[in-house]
């Protein structure tokens, strides 16, 4: 459920008018106070009963009686100016199978969280470590199935006289909604709850207090003597959208799987507001003195750019993506990508900008597969394309990895790529350091000899590191909450349970949470990165960015621009890091290695014309760059990780159709009936074709029967959709039919279409006409010898006997 926003003040009139006096808890509408809930009768086929409230919330057969959804908080962050109590409004509904009566709520709250890892389990504390409680208040005398009871819920931050949730000092706080009921036929106990994080950066006074010397007399300001300095990483991505199998054109329309970027581009949409939050919190008179600006680098991914581009051109919908030539329509967002694109064109000519690995693909896996057209793709053609797209110069030799982790492997592909600083989660790396900058230790790759000097790869690979629990935080933001993959077992827990509000505060804690603890520690710097394809939408990224301009202003924090982060030194220390397995099967893995080699293979034979501006390199990057997009890791770690599987397979399925068809398009054609020779040593000659929009130099197999030779004709080149005769020399010796086989292939012997065969009849007569042809000769010489011998001795020859002349 998607929560409405109500202001902090909005809130705290209708409260006031409605219960001028708000102690431990306030409800509306008003209602008494309900004693705390109790066990009062045999709880029949429920799972379980007990003499006291359990802890763990009462379920029926794993399925909850009461489900409790929080919608806002207001404040979402406590400062010195607000309110000084919280405020939240939440729904509970009876999703069980009976009537709930007697349904109350308390609100409670646990001690300031102290450690980035009790950012996540906090969360998941028992119900006795929110040891600040205020009383249950009846938020419905009873519940029917299926219904509904909006409520909101208010608490004083501290007290000295009332109960409060004892907040006494700037931190982050978890807190927790508590509902208890009694369901029918059984005892009332505990049915749900609801938790989220509640940063404190300042606290107002508190105005129940009359002595004017005591401490929370007065607000309590944050310390700001050691300010955290903060980079943030703003991630804009998608999942991979363009349909597979299609090789480059320079004329053809692109076509994609589906139209849903139309409406991420368009108003409101999940990329419309991501970049919106950016055009919006950078404006001058937001941020006059730019520190939010510097401290912002904006991630992009180029798949995301080079479907938004040919979005502009316009662009067809296919109906079925598992086939590349399947029927389509036309799609719907060439003008919200028009617009994006002009959006993006300005906010990074004066911004900072970074590539991310081509369509946030595994690093892992392209570097298992060891193709290094893949691994250059992936890595280092990604800062090219955003360059070219935008105008702009990114931040280069930077890898931000999308799984959060990298191992020895995958460090050398990065530096056989040029990156000379990767990006990983903090506890991917062992030993621990502290430090901003770390040389990450693997073997040492060769260097690629084909590049110039200057892309040459760097001798070492520096880590820098962003927090892990924070980034699992902010995953948890959006339509489709996620889950890292390096964060550990003990800080997962189930993000679909809890509300969108819920999520977004936990992610606004975690935020806070770096500027107000440890102000006591030299040098504290903290990155911050939310995932790469991050589902935040609506209000939720102004609210993140907000947060940080805030921190910013009030000097809990200091921009520590990209750049400033690159080129401070390593801390020398070797360290190593590990991979986040997205298990990705082996069976993907190994067909995009078979694949690849496909593509390389074909683009080996393929020819450069001069005189046409589609080159073998164009034509086969949309291959290649399927199979990044087939090891995508967008959504895998997400509830949609089995649709993003199944897309991932469908995308392999297509491409390797769309391979096939270039590979058929290259044939030999069949001459029908059958080849006479003239002569036992006549030539062959044979067609060829190629309908590729590229010149493609071919070399002719030929599987024929020992009575044929057949001489190499060596390389043939066909021109772009047309044909060539070729002539091959054949020698025959013998006078049957014969079958031959022949086809085309690259050059480095890969069979392009089909086997033509031949029947082949010659007019020679072998061995037979070899033998009739000598006697005939001998008899021919016996002959003259014969006559010449009679006419040498004077005698008349026989053979003229009857034709002497008179």
């Amino acid at each position: 459920m998607r929560a409405r926003k109500v202001t902090a003040a909005a809130l705290t009139s209708f409260l006031l008018a409605v219960a001028p006096a708000i102690g431990t808890a306030a409800l509306l509408p008003g209602q008494l106070p309900a004693a705390a809930a109790q066990p009062d009768a045999s709880a029949g086929d429920i799972e379980s009963s007990t003499s006291t409230v359990p802890d763990t919330p009462l379920t029926q057969a794993g399925n909850p009686f009461l489900t409790l959804s929080i919608e806002t908080v207001a404040p979402s962050t406590v400062t010195t100016s607000s309110d000084p109590f919280v405020t939240v409004r939440a729904t509970v509904t009876n999703t069980g199978d009976r009537r709930v009566d007697d349904v109350s709520v308390r609100m409670q709250a646990a001690g300031a969280i102290d450690t980035t890892a009790g950012l996540r389990t906090s969360l998941t504390l028992d119900q006795e470590n929110f040891d600040r409680v205020g009383d249950f208040v009846t938020v419905a005398e009873s519940l029917e199935k299926d219904e509904s009871r909006q409520f909101d819920m208010s608490m004083q931050l501290r007290s000295t006289t009332e109960p409060s949730l004892g907040i006494e000092a700037p931190g982050v706080y978890p807190l927790l909604l508590n509902v208890n009921g009694t369901p029918e036929y059984g005892g009332t106990a505990r049915l749900d709850d609801a938790r989220f994080l509640l940063p404190v950066v300042g606290l107002p006074r508190n105005p129940g207090e009359q002595d004017p010397d005591a401490p929370d007399a007065t607000p309590l300001p944050p310390n700001t003597r050691n300010p955290v300095a903060m980079t943030v990483l703003w991630p804009l991505a998608d999942i991979p959208r363009l349909a597979a199998g299609i090789p480059g054109s320079v004329d053809e329309r692109v076509r994609l799987v589906d139209d849903e970027l139309a409406e991420e581009l368009g108003g409101g949409g999940r990329l419309d507001t991501l970049l919106k939050a950016v055009e919006f919190a950078t404006q001058p008179d937001l941020d006059p003195g730019g520190n939010l600006a510097s401290s912002i680098c904006i991630g992009i991914d180029p798949d995301l750019l080079v479907t938004v581009s040919n979005m502009t051109r316009g662009y067809l919908v296919v109906d079925d993506p598992a086939d590349p030539a399947s029927t389509a329509r036309e799609g719907t967002g060439s003008a919200a990508a028009t617009q994006w694109l002009g959006r993006l064109e300005a906010i990074a000519s004066s911004s900072c900008v970074t590539a991310m690995p081509f369509a946030q693909t595994d690093l892992g896996a392209v570097a298992d597969i060891g193709a290094g057209a893949l691994i250059d793709g992936a890595i280092s053609a990604p800062a090219d394309i955003v360059d070219g797209i935008l105008g702009i110069t990114s931040t280069r030799g930077f890898t931000w990895s999308p799984t959060g982790g990298v191992d020895a492997d995958t460090a050398d592909a990065l530096r056989s790529a040029g990156s000379g600083t990767v990006l990983v989660a903090d506890n991917s790396i062992s030993p621990p350091t502290s430090a901003p900058m770390a040389q990450l230790l693997s073997t040492n790759a060769p260097p690629i000899e084909s590049r110039p000097p200057e892309t040459q790869p760097p001798s070492t690979l520096a880590a820098t590191h962003y927090d892990a629990a924070t980034a699992a935080a902010l995953a948890g933001v959006g339509v489709a909450p996620s889950t890292p993959a390096l964060t550990p077992a003990e800080q997962r827990f189930d993000l679909d349970t809890d509300s969108r509000t819920a999520r977004l505060q936990d992610a606004l804690g975690a935020v806070n949470f770096h500027a107000l603890v440890g102000t006591d520690r030299p040098g504290r710097t903290v990155t911050v990165a939310p995932p790469q394809y991050w589902t935040a939408g609506g209000d939720e990224p102004s609210a993140i960015l907000s947060t940080v301009s805030s921190l910013l202003r009030s000097g809990l924090a200091t921009p520590r621009p990209l750049s400033e982060l690159l080129a401070e030194p390593t801390s020398g220390t070797p360290v190593t890091s590990v991979d986040a397995a997205t298990e990705l099967d082996t069976g993907t893995i190994d067909l995009v290695r078979a694949q690849s080699a496909r593509v390389e293979t074909l683009m080996q034979s393929l020819v450069d014309d001069p005189q046409s501006a589609l080159t073998p390199r164009l034509y086969t990057a949309p291959l290649r760059e399927d199979m990044l997009r087939a090891l995508s890791t967008a959504g895998r770690a997400s509830s949609a990780d089995d649709e993003t599987g199944a897309m991932a397979r469908t995308r392999l399925a297509a491409t390797r159709i769309g391979i096939d068809t270039i590979y058929g398009s290259v044939t030999v054609l069949a001459p029908g009936g059958v080849y006479t020779l003239a002569s036992e040593q006549s030539p062959l000659l044979l067609v060829a074709r190629n309908d590729l929009p590229v010149p493609v130099n071919v070399l002719l197999r030929v599987d024929a029967p020992p009575e044929m030779t057949i001489s190499d004709v060596g390389v043939t080149q066909l021109p772009a959709r047309g044909s060539r005769t070729i002539t091959v020399p054949a020698e025959v010796d013998d006078t049957r039919n014969l079958s031959v086989d022949f086809s085309v292939t690259t050059l480095d012997g890969s069979r392009l279409g089909e086997v033509s065969t031949v029947s082949v009849r010659s007019n020679a007569y072998g061995q037979a006409l070899a033998v009739i042809t000598a006697c005939a000769g001998a008899l021919l010489l016996l002959l003259a010898g014969r006559r010449l011998w009679h006419r040498f001795r004077g005698q008349p020859d026989p053979a003229d006997e009857g034709y002497e002349r008179p």
